[in-house]
């Protein structure tokens, strides 16, 4: 038999009304009663009769997200979470892949498929700044990532400057002093490579080391394991001295840490490795990897709602959203050590 409103209702100890309410977004719920309601349907797998709300509101309850590479670890992951938080507000997902391709980006804005979704969640690279009149289309869209703003438009990004300076700071309390940046970016001014390497700048500056262009090791936009590993392998053969590799993403970092075994240095004792993203893979690794998490949770959550609120019309002004970013200890800097002797002491 079918799971009811009533039954996630008496599940979560609220009303129908209440559940029905907390599904479509009534902005007057108590967060409290939202998580209850919100388990509650994720325990017993309750589904929306999406056919009948369609007709009732004119809305077909399918959005849109359009990622760079669904083979980059932290844009599959985000599309997992972002269905998750979708289906908790009875919502369905299409997803897209543009691949960082002008031609395919625009087609993801005017494309046929927009007549089948009630918004669009949106992660540009090679749209950017000049392009922004290309986003003022009849339908709701949340940006995510950094090559593009819109005033009039709502945007879930990251801390990347803080975040980024946060992790290059962990590292010289950790007594690094030859610390390798690795995913500038040449010839990008905006976007997540840039703003991260303003952290790692700052913090190498404010500790009273001068930056050293050997250790600003360019990737373009390839941030996966091969180019980690193709990069830090590059460093070693051309003797570049460095004790600590700052990844401007996990992929990165992993690659980096591959090679640098490979080629038979000590992971953290020689070189110590910390990335950024907090991918599930960072935990299974040899040593776990050290990271920054983002607010890879919140991001996808807070997309959803904010494009569920803008196509039910029920959203405020347009809204930059930018949650709190963590340092998850692991151990290729030693961190995961320090970490149980201090819960120990």
């Amino acid at each position: 038999m079918a799971v009811t409103m009533r039954d996630v209702g008496r599940r979560a100890g609220v009303s129908a009304k209440t559940v029905s309410n907390v599904i479509n977004g009534y902005p007057y719920i108590r967060p409290a009663t939202r998580d209850r309601v919100l388990e509650a349907i994720a325990e017993l797998g309750y589904r929306m009769n999406t056919s009948a709300r369609s007709l009732r509101t004119g809305r077909r309850g399918t959005i849109a997200l359009a990622l760079p590479e669904l083979r980059v670890p932290y844009f599959a992951e985000l599309a997992s979470e972002v269905i998750h938080a979708a289906e908790a507000r009875g919502l369905t997902v299409i997803i897209e892949q543009h691949g960082g391709r002008r031609d395919l980006e625009l087609d993801v804005l005017t494309g046929s498929r927009r007549d089948l979704t009630d918004g669009l969640i949106y992660s540009p690279l090679a749209l950017g700044p000049g392009d922004e009149a290309l986003l003022d289309v009849p339908y709701p869209i949340v940006l995510l990532g950094e090559r593009i703003f819109h005033p009039n438009l709502d945007h879930v990004t990251m801390q990347n400057t803080a975040a980024a300076k946060a992790a290059t700071e962990h590292l010289l309390a950790q007594g690094r002093r030859r610390i390798v940046a690795m995913g500038p970016n040449p010839d990008q001014d905006v976007g997540s490579a840039p703003l991260r390497f303003a952290g790692y700048q700052a913090a190498v500056e404010e500790a009273g080391i001068a930056v050293d262009p050997a250790l600003a090791v360019p990737t373009k936009r390839s941030w996966d394991h091969a180019t980690g590993a193709r990069t830090i392998g590059r460093l070693v053969d051309d003797g570049v001295d460095f004790d600590a590799v700052f990844a401007f993403n996990d992929s990165l970092a992993l690659g980096a840490m591959h090679e640098l075994q490979a080629r038979g240095r000590r992971i953290p004792d020689d070189v110590a490795v910390i990335g950024f993203d907090a991918i599930d893979e960072g935990r299974y690794s040899n040593p776990t990897l050290t990271t920054i998490d983002p607010g890879r949770a919140q991001i996808p959550r807070d997309a959803v709602r904010l494009i569920d609120e803008r196509q039910r019309g029920v959203a405020g002004d347009p809204c930059r959203v930018a949650p709190e970013f963590r340092l998850v200890p692991g151990g290729s800097t030693g961190a995961e050590e320090l970490a149980a002797r201090g819960a120990r002491a």
